[in-house]
């Protein structure tokens, strides 16, 4: 469906791709929080707000006829990256369960905060359905 560009040589990398190339119908996923869609956290917990936040994204996918493994790129922020690296082996269950093992280009990075107080996970995607 997509193809992912893995430069000759380069050691493959675990849980993302180096690149995507795609055609089709473009869907932007503005960031998703770990909460409801009536916008209420139901946990504080570092995995159980990456899992909502996925499915939020899921949801979102679904409104344009598009399913997780059109997903190109994501990029991720979040407040604690001791946090996040305490939790690699959570959010990868998570992940796997909500996504599948479909693993578009990533960027993850550490921020001061995100705009909802309650929030340790922000996600943004982008999704292309084939023509």
């Amino acid at each position: 469906m997509h193809t992912i560009l893995q430069p000759e040589g380069w050691a493959k990398p675990v849980g993302y791709a180096n690149g995507v190339a795609a055609r089709g119908q473009l869907i932007f996923i503005g960031g998703q929080v770990g909460w409801t869609g009536q916008g209420k956290f139901e946990t504080d917990d570092f995995v159980g707000q990456v899992r909502q936040t996925l499915a939020n994204i899921v949801a979102v996918l679904a409104e344009a006829g598009a399913k997780p493994e059109h997903i190109t790129s994501m990029t991720w922020y979040f407040t604690d990256k001791a946090e996040y690296l305490a939790n690699l082996k959570g959010i990868g269950e998570a992940y796997r369960e909500v996504i599948g093992r479909h693993f578009p280009a990533m960027a993850a990075m550490q921020v001061i905060a995100l705009v909802e107080d309650r929030a340790k996970v922000e996600i943004q995607a982008t999704a292309v359905i084939p023509d």
